[in-house]
């Protein structure tokens, strides 16, 4: 039976920037990565809906160790696939990669200090065989959604509606908007990005909204950047300047939106109102009934949703939906919308970590809503096994590269004390909460899924990247919580 010393799964940005650090840092490792699907990329090769792109500034989205060589602030899928292509080729991942490996089970035997994985191989021409492998150490970059199918709710009358109805999460290739009137439900950073994606080439666009959220502009190429190119800065010394000042920008507005989340609201509502054509009103459209980052804010590149809603090209309706009809759909308020597209952007299918694989810990089946969560990277009562979950309230990758920084820390601390596992061990007296204090329907749906936190460190999620430098990326492995064998 094969054994790799590390067993990653998922081949996205997680899980290749996972592999390129364990080259990178412990070139002794053996390492493997298993990817359910049949490339690289993970979301950014999923989604290939129109204007697909990222949401956070590309200079945090970016791995800290491989800079991200260009001022764009928002970038598209493409760009950032080639991105995660380019430092898969650096770092001689992809030899790693083994594609159209999905795992099943993962089971941990104490005796032989090691994890049993049962995989699910389907081979280029459909067929589909079951290997084993061992690893001495678990690594989950899976993310936190489901890639086979993403939310989407069930309305009156959808069956009789002439047109198509379609989900981002699985864009058809053939679609043709041109020219054709399209409602997007949702008011998401997918809806939000769609909207101004389609907009100059479709007859006209709607954005079908149950609910308002937060929109910023922000310039779609970063003006600190552009500045430090002009005075001819190299690259190297202006990287860290701009992804640092992203950090603290990103860092100061969420904690004055906690602090002070009516004066960060009348500020956001302020700057929306510059942007909208008379004909468009604030209220009822720009007004969520949450607070900022009570839920994720949607940064637009630009405006570019505003100037689409300017132009006329595109619209917005506040309202929940009675029926679909033959051509289009009636709201609650009776008004009807003709369309000969709809697009579902009502959100994902939230997945626990390690794509909702069985895992056993010596026949005991881990329940991972009876969880504790470890730093928010390891389970209690679960050894060597770590798992990459982003922020909510910044970008993914931030958290990412300090969960690579802990696991090759952890790695290294193992071999040279000769221990073979380490297990987070909770007090009893830890209060438990929810893992997520985060409003969203996909968290809501499935929150009961997920590990809880607790009340104190280093059970407690603060999402905060600068608190976690400090102990994740610097705090002792050796911390007492973490028992060794």
């Amino acid at each position: 039976m094969e054994h790799v010393d590390v067993l990653i799964i998922g081949a996205g940005l997680s899980g290749v920037g996972a592999a390129a650090q364990l080259r990178e840092r412990l070139p002794h490792k053996s390492v493997a990565v298993l990817e359910a699907r049949e490339s690289m990329g993970g979301t950014w090769d999923l989604f290939r809906y129109p204007g697909i792109r990222s949401d956070s500034d590309m200079f945090t989205f970016g791995y800290k160790w491989r800079p991200w060589r260009s001022d764009i602030a928002l970038a598209d899928g493409p760009l950032i696939m080639d991105y995660i292509h380019t430092v898969a080729a650096e770092y001689d991942v992809e030899r790693l990669i083994r594609y159209r490996h999905r795992v099943r089970t993962a089971e941990w035997d104490s005796t032989t200090q090691r994890w049993t994985v049962t995989v699910d191989v389907t081979g280029e021409d459909g067929d589909r065989t079951t290997q084993t492998l061992t690893t001495g150490f678990l690594w989950g970059c899976a993310g936190y959604y489901r890639y086979d199918e993403g939310f989407s709710p069930t309305w009156p009358g959808m069956a009789d509606f002439a047109g198509d109805i379609v989900h981002p999460q699985h864009w058809p290739e053939d679609l043709v908007h041109e020219g054709k009137k399209v409602v997007v439900i949702g008011s998401g950073a997918t809806a939000v990005t769609l909207v101004p994606a389609m907009a100059p080439d479709a007859e006209h666009v709607t954005m079908l909204q149950r609910t308002p959220t937060y929109i910023m502009s922000r310039p779609a190429r970063d003006p600190l950047a552009r500045l430090l190119a002009r005075f001819k800065v190299p690259y190297a010394a202006a990287y860290p300047v701009v992804r640092w000042a992203n950090i603290l920008q990103a860092t100061v507005f969420f904690q004055a939106s906690v602090r002070w989340p009516e004066r960060v609201r009348g500020m956001i509502r302020k700057e929306v109102a510059k942007q909208l054509p008379p004909d468009v009103p604030l209220d009822p459209h720009f007004d969520p009934p949450y607070n900022p980052w009570d839920q994720r804010i949607c940064f637009v590149p630009n405006g570019d949703l505003f100037r689409a809603l300017r132009k006329g090209t595109a619209s917005i309706e506040t309202d929940t939906i009675d029926t679909f009809t033959e051509k289009g759909l009636r709201l609650a308020s009776g008004k009807e919308i003709a369309a000969d597209i709809v697009v579902t952007a009502t959100g994902f299918q939230l997945l626990v970590p390690f794509g909702g694989i069985e895992m056993r810990v010596d026949g005991r089946t881990v329940d991972y809503g009876d969880s504790l969560a470890y730093k928010t990277m390891m389970l209690s009562g679960v050894p060597n096994m770590i798992f990459t979950i982003g922020y909510t309230n910044a970008s993914w990758t931030l958290k990412a590269d300090l969960v690579i920084d802990y696991a090759c820390r952890l790695l290294a601390h193992l071999d040279e004390h000769g221990y073979t596992s380490a297990t987070p061990v909770a007090a009893e007296d830890v209060e438990r909460r929810p893992l997520l204090d985060f409003t969203p329907g996909y968290v809501q749906r499935s929150v009961h899924l997920l590990p809880s936190q607790g009340d104190r460190a280093p059970w407690q999620l603060d999402q905060n990247y600068l608190k976690d430098r400090i102990t994740i990326q610097r705090g002792r492995i050796d911390d007492g919580v973490l028992h060794f064998t």
